[in-house]
C-alpha cells in the first residue's frame, strides 16, 4: 500500500497499490499501480493524514522494454487484413472502431470467473438494489482492445498500460463501441518496430465524446484507457 485518501462523502476512502510480479529468476517481469474506493469499517472517522503519491503520467518511450529478437520485418498484411503501419498514424488522429458488442450476462459471467475474479457483485443479482449484475471492468477492457482490432490491425504487442478508469458501470443489454486517439509516436532501436501511444475509450449505446461542456466525464463513457503497443515499420 503506497497511499490512502478518506473521500468526501466520509464513508469510503482511496487506497493506492503497487503490486510487482517476478518470473522464476525473482526479476521484476511487471509492475504497476491502481487505486480503488473501498468503504470504512467507521465512517467519518479518519484517524490519519492523507498520503497521496506521485506518480508519473505515463511511462516514457525510452522506458519501453522490447521482446528480445522481435523484429517485423517480414510481417504479413496479408493475414492481417491491413496495410496500415506505424507511418500512416498521425498524433491526434481519431479512429471510430464502428463495430458495436451487446453485453450478455451469461458472457460477462463466464469471463470473469476465467479471470478469477469472485466478486459477488457480478454474479449475485441481490448484492445491488436494481437487481442488475455489474459487469467486470476487465470484460469491458477486454471487448474495448478486440474492437479496437478494426483500424488497428497491425497492433501487435501491448507495451505498457499509462492510466485507465472504469468511468461509468456497464450491464446487461448495453451496446458497447469504441474509438481511439493516438496520442504520441515513438521509433524503436529496432527498425522495423515502432511505438505508439493510444488512447481506447468504451462508451455504450453510441460512439459518444469523451468529456460533456462542464470537462467531466460523459455518462456515455465506460472505460478511458491509455497504452503503449508495439506496431511494423516500413523498413
Amino acid at each position: 500500500i503506497i497511499g490512502l485518501k478518506q473521500n468526501s462523502n466520509g464513508k469510503t476512502g482511496i487506497v493506492w497499490v503497487r503490486t510487482e510480479g517476478f518470473n522464476q529468476n525473482d526479476v521484476i517481469v511487471m509492475s504497476f499501480v491502481r487505486w480503488v474506493m473501498v468503504r470504512k469499517r467507521q465512517p467519518n472517522k479518519s484517524s490519519f493524514e492523507p498520503a497521496v503519491p506521485k506518480l508519473k503520467e505515463f511511462v516514457a518511450a525510452a522506458d519501453l522494454v522490447i521482446p528480445s529478437n522481435l523484429n517485423f520485418s517480414s510481417y504479413n498484411t496479408v493475414l492481417s487484413g491491413s496495410s496500415y503501419f506505424y507511418d500512416d498514424y498521425k498524433i491526434g488522429e481519431f479512429i471510430d472502431h464502428t463495430d458495436g458488442v451487446t453485453m450478455t450476462d451469461a458472457e460477462h459471467m463466464m469471463a470473469t470467473r476465467l479471470w478469477q475474479n469472485t466478486a459477488k457483485v457480478h454474479f449475485d443479482t441481490s448484492l445491488r438494489p436494481d437487481g442488475k449484475r455489474l459487469i467486470f471492468g476487465g470484460h469491458i477492457i477486454s471487448m474495448a482492445r478486440a474492437l479496437s482490432f478494426n483500424g488497428l490491425e497491425n497492433l501487435q504487442i501491448l507495451a505498457a498500460i499509462n492510466s485507465g478508469a472504469h468511468v461509468n458501470p456497464c450491464f446487461s443489454g448495453d451496446t458497447v463501441y469504441a474509438w481511439s486517439e493516438v496520442l504520441d509516436r515513438n521509433e524503436t532501436v529496432i527498425p522495423s518496430v515502432g511505438a505508439i501511444r493510444l488512447r481506447l475509450v468504451a462508451t455504450k449505446g453510441t460512439a459518444a465524446s469523451l468529456r460533456d461542456v462542464d470537462n467531466k466525464y460523459s455518462d456515455k463513457v465506460l472505460l478511458d484507457l491509455d497504452y503503449w503497443a508495439f506496431i511494423p515499420r516500413q523498413c
